[in-house]
């Protein structure tokens, strides 16, 4: 999995990105009517109701705009919010509260929706034994930000991106020639490169479970498509050999059905490519 040192290292490169990004040479609406050496105050404002995300992030960025802000914390990553809840008290410079004004909101807002999602799909599995996962369905640039606010609202982060799992998924079965000959090619990769990464196979049927089944150094089986007879049945093929996880059109009808078959993970897109954001907003304190 991803260590934090490269975590934190994605984090500062969004910070930096998002505010090359929108302030490019200079935020001249701010420089042209607040004064340098000006001081004030802001509050960011809940205008909606969820789970807040993206506290420690805001933090992060209105430190790197501007290391004399100071940033007065109401309510944690995490929380349960409500329109009218204030977040937090930015104090200082006006120009670099403004300048830092949208990479924060922009975060946050999505940020909190997908926490928010995520809580839910976490309530619904209470009291089964299945974990909910996120995927690599994310935004382009922010999945750092998109995969710490499915941490924040209780799930699971599945592989962070390419480099940190081998998942052997229906097109690299078929372009290598099958799932025997793909765990075998995969497995001695891993020796050839002296690398230590899981080995995850996707199955399409019970036929590819009893196939995968075959080979070993499978740490977990991903059960694509699957309904739910077929899913119990495959719970039972596997057992104790290695974890198991349902994905494909799972949804909050459905999740509940496919937790009490047995699986171990259940990873769902819609997570962080299905959300609506929540309203948020930056004001001035007169």
């Amino acid at each position: 999995m991803i260590t934090k040192e490269q975590f934190d290292k994605e984090i500062e490169l969004i910070i930096a990105n998002a505010i090359r990004e929108d302030v490019g040479d200079g935020d001249h609406s701010s420089l042209a009517c607040i004064p340098d050496g000006a001081r004030g105050r802001a509050k960011l404002l809940v205008k909606d109701k969820g789970i807040i995300a993206g506290v420690s992030f805001a933090k992060k960025v209105f430190a790197y705009v501007d290391k004399t802000l100071r940033v007065e914390t109401l309510i944690e990553d995490g929380a349960e919010v409500s329109f009218g809840d204030v977040v937090m008290y930015i104090d200082g410079s006006p120009q670099s509260i403004l300048k830092a004004e949208r990479t924060v909101l922009n975060a946050m807002q999505r940020m909190s929706a997908i926490a928010t999602k995520t809580k839910m799909f976490v309530d619904l599995l209470r009291g089964t034994r299945t974990k909910i996962l996120d995927t690599r369905k994310t935004t382009p640039g922010i999945r750092a930000l998109e995969k710490w606010a499915v941490k924040i609202g209780g799930g699971e982060n599945h592989r962070f991106a390419l480099y940190d799992m081998i998942m052997l998924k229906d097109n690299h079965i078929d372009f290598a020639g099958g799932i025997t000959k793909a765990i075998e090619m995969a497995k001695q990769y891993l020796k050839d490169t002296d690398r230590d990464l899981d080995i995850m196979v996707e199955a399409r049927d019970l036929a590819e479970v009893n196939e995968i089944l075959r080979s070993d150094g499978v740490y977990r089986i991903l059960l694509d498509n699957f309904d739910y007879e077929d899913t119990k049945k495959a719970v039972k093929l596997i057992g104790n050999k290695c974890l198991i996880e349902s994905s494909g059109n799972i949804n909050e009808a459905t999740i509940r059905h496919y937790a009490e078959c047995g699986v171990n993970y259940i990873s769902c897109g819609a997570l962080t490519h299905s959300v609506h954001n929540m309203d948020l907003s930056l004001k001035a304190i007169k």
